[in-house]
């Protein structure tokens, strides 16, 4: 009897070891969030044209600048190498142009102006399932999801030609959902300091809102608190938005480049 009890607690504790999980990679948190400011050099083109009033294509590139947009990060693992994250920022910003035109034709002189003021707000989340490659320091993961976008444009216009006024006024809201692939790579030298770079991009073609975005970034997190650190990084985002309909066509070209800092809390 003696033999066969041993063996079977001997089975018992292997069964338990192979059922037993590994921890993640150090890289890795069980739970990460970021909240924090993206303080983004912006460069912002807004095309748009009506043929009901048959006035052409109007352009306005809305001056470049500094711009802190916030933004806000959630990942959780699912087990110990797949990943689920979320990712959300929003960027708004307006602007007025004055456009002046004269000519003459035979004896009579024209002169035609046009103040024009257009407006967008971007709201763009993320969604993300990621499964990461290694169990050592350093880890590299790979992701598919979908990303939800919302944009309201308004464009406005007093046309004028010599004493008559024509006031033209467009205004567009629309979201879509469009698949999304990320990269991602984690180092962690230690369990204060770690090191990482993440991309992403989205495409969709047809529809009343289609277009395309890429986002790159690369930082460091450092954490004096087991739980509790900051992060700075460098981020580069493109997003060209194009909207068609019987009534207003329009498309939108965003840059935005700068560093970004936050806070990071890890469980």
């Amino acid at each position: 009897m003696r033999p066969i009890r041993s063996r079977t607690l001997f089975l018992l504790i292997l069964c338990g070891t192979g059922t037993a999980h590994a921890d993640p990679s150090p890289a890795l948190d069980r739970i990460g969030l970021s909240l924090g400011g993206y303080y983004a050099d912006t460069d912002v083109r807004l095309r748009a044209s009506s043929d009901l009033q048959d006035l052409g294509r109007a352009s306005l590139t809305l001056p470049s600048g500094h711009e802190t947009l916030g933004r806000a990060r959630l990942e959780f693992l699912v087990g110990d190498h797949q990943e689920l994250e979320f990712d959300y920022f929003s960027f708004r910003r307006s602007r007025d142009r004055t456009l002046q035109q004269s000519f003459d034709l035979g004896d009579s002189h024209f002169d035609l102006g046009a103040q024009v003021h257009g407006r967008f707000d971007l709201d763009l989340g993320s969604a993300a399932y990621r499964w990461w490659f290694g169990d050592g320091p350093g880890v590299f993961g790979l992701g598919v999801g979908a990303a939800y976008y919302r944009v309201k444009v308004g464009l406005s216009a007093d046309v004028s030609a010599n004493d008559d006024v024509i006031h033209v006024a467009e205004r567009y809201d629309a979201d879509a959902v469009a698949p999304l692939l990320t990269l991602g790579w984690r180092y962690a030298p230690s369990e204060r300091w770690r090191f990482y770079a993440d991309g992403s991009g989205i495409r969709k073609n047809g529809g009343s809102l289609a277009g395309h975005a890429w986002n790159a970034a690369a930082g460091v997190e450092w954490f004096p608190l087991a739980n509790a650190g900051i992060g700075v990084e460098y981020a580069v985002t493109r997003i060209h938005l194009e909207r068609e309909a019987s009534r207003y066509d329009a498309d939108l070209d965003l840059h935005l480049h700068g560093p970004a800092a936050y806070l990071r809390l890890r469980f």
